[in-house]
């Protein structure tokens, strides 16, 4: 195994070296994923981890599975706002993705450089799945101890779907994108050698062709901390509403 030096500079500045695999040619290329959007990843497997807990558990725990809906609330409203305004790896463009692309990645056959870096297709459905979860229970109402704060807003048809799908649909729904997503990742992470969580947690992933790297400068961080704070303000307004 030959080792080569290969630099790549990122928006931020920053110089990233990998090590060629075979040979100076087929040296990789550093590129990065920006803090927030690491942080907003590592803040929703810890928050739908707990939802799942505090609804499996029900009773005494419901109070904390609707404030941790609302924290659900804030993180994809940040998450939305910051697909806007975020850096290359963050945007909407490379966060929607074909039906051929994830027919592609379920097969093995994903982009390293865009699947790697950006969210893959399972994790960007999983985030809309778990935004159609959070507005239904939003709108829903048990008829018996907890109901949406928006819930008296609609009318009782829509209550009623809403009430439907986020506990006869939605919750199924996205435990499978949430299993099929940990198995992309293991089966991409064990045998195609491609160390997705890893990347996920330093933000520097080595790739086999250039690719540009997110903004991660203070001034970058400074503004997500902003739009996060407005987000939070916002599920505050959406809790007020009930």
């Amino acid at each position: 195994m030959a080792c080569g030096a290969d630099a790549a500079a990122g928006h931020n500045g920053r110089i990233f070296l990998g090590l060629g695999l075979g040979s100076a040619h087929h040296a990789a290329h550093g590129t990065r994923l920006g803090l927030p959007t690491r942080l907003f990843h590592w803040a929703i497997v810890a928050t739908t981890i707990a939802l799942v807990v505090t609804a499996k558990v029900g009773g005494n725990a419901m109070p904390w599975h609707m404030r941790l809906g609302l924290l659900m609330l804030a993180l994809l409203a940040f998450r939305l706002a910051w697909g806007l305004v975020g850096g290359h790896w963050s945007r909407f463009a490379n966060f929607l993705y074909s039906p051929g692309h994830l027919s592609g990645y379920l097969a093995g056959r994903g982009d390293e450089t865009r699947d790697d870096v950006g969210h893959s297709p399972l994790g960007a459905l999983s985030v809309f799945t778990l935004l159609a979860q959070v507005c239904s229970r939003l709108r829903s109402d048990d008829q018996i101890a907890s109901a949406g704060s928006l819930a008296h807003l609609a009318p009782g048809e829509w209550v009623d779907l809403a009430s439907w799908y986020h506990k006869d649909v939605g919750q199924y729904l996205l435990v499978a994108f949430v299993v099929l997503h940990l198995c992309a990742i293991a089966f991409y992470t064990l045998v195609r050698r491609r160390p997705l969580v890893r990347a996920m947690v330093r933000g520097d992933k080595q790739l086999p062709r250039p690719a540009p790297s997110a903004r991660d400068d203070l001034a970058s961080r400074i503004g997500a901390a902003a739009i996060l704070a407005a987000a939070c303000v916002l599920a505050w307004w959406v809790a007020s509403l009930g």
